[in-house]
């Protein structure tokens, strides 16, 4: 999902022809942004993915890592779908951009706009729905270990990412079925989801989403409860452990992370698109014409952004800023405010430089 775009291309529809749109591309053009943002977000949300999903295959396969490989699938699953969703989305914006044509000339028949729309909703509700079962597989390990190491399996996992991708599919295609469209929105350089007309496919969208995010959330919480009840106990026995307390507060700042970032980005859009849905449109948005976006009829794109956002933030909250970086950077800020020499300081870095890539690549273990 990557539509960062500000500026209709020349001539389209947000400024095209008709009597409600001429003069708004004029106007409109004024608040250009430079191509290279959406470059940029593209190009950062990919390396980070593909970074993430490399770390993961190398944890995968070493040694010692049974018990976690299931969680090691969903995170690499996610770090899949959301690489791919960038991938799919953003090099037809950035084009659609560049060629400063409106959409409707560059697709009369509607197909690469229902493709755009298809891969913004697949995208959009997969990386929701893993987090969810990442959430869920947690809560599992930490309240439930004899359970969880009896049922679950590296296996199991997969038929179950398996399923939520056709589940994905699935929903996304229901506009083929009749139920729902996408649509070109505002500014007239991506498509998605309308919200015109009370559209059923896109409340159940937006009731899909935000029941992700409170799965996401309530389990997330009863992982932190169970971990502070351990913590309590570990603290009142006669040889507290400290390094279960440090492994107990990294995860309980991770998934802290994870519930802030997943509603940051995603409750604004979801929340929206239901506001949209419930309230009746009147004026020139109740006909939700399908090549004549309205900044006033659709979806805002700061919202849209957000969302967008997340998949480029996926990877470092689940994985690349785990303890070890942190670590990293909290030994290098108290060795340059506090070492008294500078040949000492040079040695000590570069004894650290050495074994920076080793911890790097045991991050996701």
């Amino acid at each position: 999902m990557s539509p960062w775009q500000q500026r209709p291309p020349n001539g389209s529809a947000a400024g095209g022809p008709g009597p409600r749109g001429n003069g708004t591309g004029r106007a409109e053009r004024g608040s250009a942004v430079s191509v290279a943002i959406p470059l940029t977000m593209m190009l950062t949300g990919v390396a980070g993915n593909a970074l993430a999903m490399l770390l993961v295959s190398r944890s995968y396969r070493a040694k010692g890592s049974r018990r976690k490989r299931s969680f090691l699938l969903c995170i690499g699953s996610l770090a899949l779908t959301d690489m791919l969703g960038q991938l799919l989305t953003s090099p037809i914006v950035i084009s659609v951009y560049l060629s400063g044509r409106p959409w409707a000339a560059m697709d009369p028949s509607g197909r690469l706009c229902d493709f755009f729309g298809f891969s913004m909703t697949v995208f959009g509700l997969c990386p929701l729905l893993i987090a969810s079962a990442m959430a869920v597989e947690r809560a599992l390990a930490i309240r439930a270990p004899h359970w969880y190491a009896s049922h679950m399996s590296p296996r199991a996992t997969e038929r179950g990412l398996a399923a939520i991708w056709a589940a994905g599919v699935a929903f996304a295609l229901l506009p083929l079925a009749g139920l729902g469209r996408y649509a070109l929105q505002w500014p007239g350089t991506w498509c998605f989801i309308s919200t015109a007309g009370g559209s059923a496919f896109a409340a159940a969208f937006a009731a899909l989403g935000l029941l992700s995010l409170v799965v996401t959330g309530a389990c997330n919480l009863a992982t932190i409860e169970a971990l502070v009840s351990r913590c309590r106990a570990k603290a009142g026995a006669p040889q507290p452990g400290s390094r279960w307390g440090r492994i107990a507060t990294e995860t309980l700042l991770q998934l802290l992370g994870i519930m802030c970032v997943l509603s940051a980005c995603w409750a604004p859009l979801l929340v929206t698109m239901l506001q949209m849905v419930s309230e009746p449109a009147a004026g020139p948005c109740r006909g939700g014409q399908r090549w004549e976006p309205r900044r006033e009829c659709n979806l805002p794109l700061t919202a849209v952004r957000l969302a967008s956002l997340n998949q480029i933030l996926d990877p470092w909250v689940y994985l690349l800023l785990r303890r070890i970086l942190l670590r990293k950077c909290r030994q290098a800020a108290s060795a340059v405010s506090h070492c008294p020499n500078g040949a000492e300081c040079r040695d000590s870095h570069t004894d650290r430089a050495l074994t920076l890539s080793h911890d790097i690549r045991r991050t996701a273990a």
